[in-house]
């Protein structure tokens, strides 16, 4: 069975670097996979998705269709808002708290909801928030939060067999690996 995992954020979140991370990991236990990005002005504070399926089968698009995520995992709160109608019936919102207001919130296009996390619990039953920018800020640098939130997703989804510590270790600057993993850790104590 294919597995469906959206992730969601703002430009410069690591949202990017999060999805390569699971791909990663995904493919080297001996899933299929295939993962697709969609960067909406993402240098500029617009809104950034990945979207990973995977499966022991085949699978033969990276396409997310509109009812079919098993899990989102969003960077921002609104972010979560916006792609709620992928979440499949029984899914799970992973959401970090942040606000970060889009290039469409910064322009007047559109405005901030108000009750954000509220309008998420309304909309779906399993919905985790976690304060991932403030517990990577204590951890010494709040761009950890994407990792905290890669630990979260992977404990939520049973992927925790997979040598998450080897994938960390290579796709982190050397000086960042030790922040990185401890960073994973808190996040699977997340959920």
């Amino acid at each position: 069975m294919t597995k469906n995992i959206l992730l969601t954020g703002v430009g410069g979140q690591g949202t990017i670097l999060a999805a390569k991370m699971l791909t990663i990991g995904l493919m080297e236990e001996g899933y299929d996979v295939k993962m697709s990005e969609i960067h909406g002005m993402s240098q500029r504070g617009g809104d950034v998705t990945s979207q990973v399926r995977y499966s022991k089968e085949k699978v033969y698009s990276p396409v997310i269709e509109k009812g079919t995520a098993d899990i989102i995992v969003s960077f921002e709160k609104m972010e979560a808002l916006r792609s709620l109608e992928y979440i499949r019936p029984g899914g799970t919102v992973v959401v970090n708290s942040e606000e970060i207001p889009s290039m469409t919130v910064l322009t007047g296009a559109e405005e901030y909801a108000p009750d954000v996390i509220d309008e998420i619990q309304k909309a779906v039953e399993k919905v985790v928030v976690i304060d991932a920018s403030r517990l990577a800020e204590e951890l010494g640098n709040v761009k950890a939060a994407n990792v905290i939130l890669l630990g979260a997703l992977v404990k939520a989804m049973g992927l925790e067999d997979i040598d998450w510590e080897n994938i960390i270790r290579k796709n982190v600057k050397e000086k960042f690996i030790d922040l990185n993993l401890k960073a994973f850790q808190v996040g699977k104590e997340q959920i």
